[in-house]
């Protein structure tokens, strides 16, 4: 038991290090243009499954000219509300989600979007991951938001094995390992960072201000593989 708690106490400390450097180097600002609406945020993370922030925040700014509000998208028709979210991908399952979702905060939430973990996993479309985005961003709860971005990351930081995909359990792990009130804005951190420095096929290793913190840039330079990961 005290081999288990020298390497959480190891990892905490790793983590720690690499927070401070994230927060030296890349952005916190949300990717999604929600203008601080809580019900804006639920239906642009939704829209957002398989489909880029960028074309999420374009689509979206027609879609709530159109729809303002839960209770308007809660009567929109469906055949005219998949038109407008059809550039997303997936705009039948989407956008049945959004106005299924509509209804309920408008019909039983009054308009406003809960912050209860078991309430907003209760909304069509809306997992772990949308409702951490939500409580971190609107309610200041903190919440591991274990997008593609993340899992690829700390995958490659060596928090765990890099074919390890299931955001539950990479929530599980990362939760402890940073804290509550730096949650949100290192999510947000790793998605621009996942973007501009560690992307999925070409990550910039030279010159990443995390590669003496990172386990497959450490193997791959021992390996005389220019520490350039593959």
């Amino acid at each position: 038991m005290k081999d288990i708690k020298v390497s959480e106490d190891k990892e905490k400390e790793r983590m720690g290090k690499i927070i401070s450097l994230l927060e030296k180097n890349v952005r916190s600002d949300c990717a999604l243009e929600y203008t601080g609406d809580p019900w804006k945020l639920a239906v642009m993370a939704r829209l957002s499954a398989q489909c880029t922030d960028l074309r999420v925040n374009q689509v979206s700014k027609r879609l709530f000219e159109v729809y303002p509000d839960a209770d308007s998208m809660a009567k929109a028709d469906p055949t005219a509300l998949e038109k407008l979210v059809m550039p997303c991908g997936l705009y039948r399952v989407k956008a049945a989600n959004i106005k299924k979702m509509s209804e309920i905060i408008a019909g039983e939430y009054g308009g406003k979007v809960p912050c209860d973990m078991e309430q907003l996993l209760k909304l069509p479309g809306v997992g772990r991951k949308i409702a951490n985005l939500i409580r971190g961003d609107l309610f200041g709860l903190g919440g591991i938001v274990a997008d593609t971005h993340c899992i690829r990351i700390c995958g490659r930081l060596g928090f765990y094995p890099q074919t390890l995909k299931d955001a539950v359990k990479v929530e599980k792990i990362l939760t402890p390992l940073v804290p509550v009130e730096k949650q949100t804005d290192f999510c947000h951190r790793l998605v621009w960072f996942g973007r501009e420095t560690c992307n999925a096929r070409n990550p910039k290793c030279a010159g990443c201000p995390l590669s003496a913190l990172c386990a497959a840039f450490t193997v791959n330079k021992e390996n005389n593989k220019s520490g350039q990961l593959s």
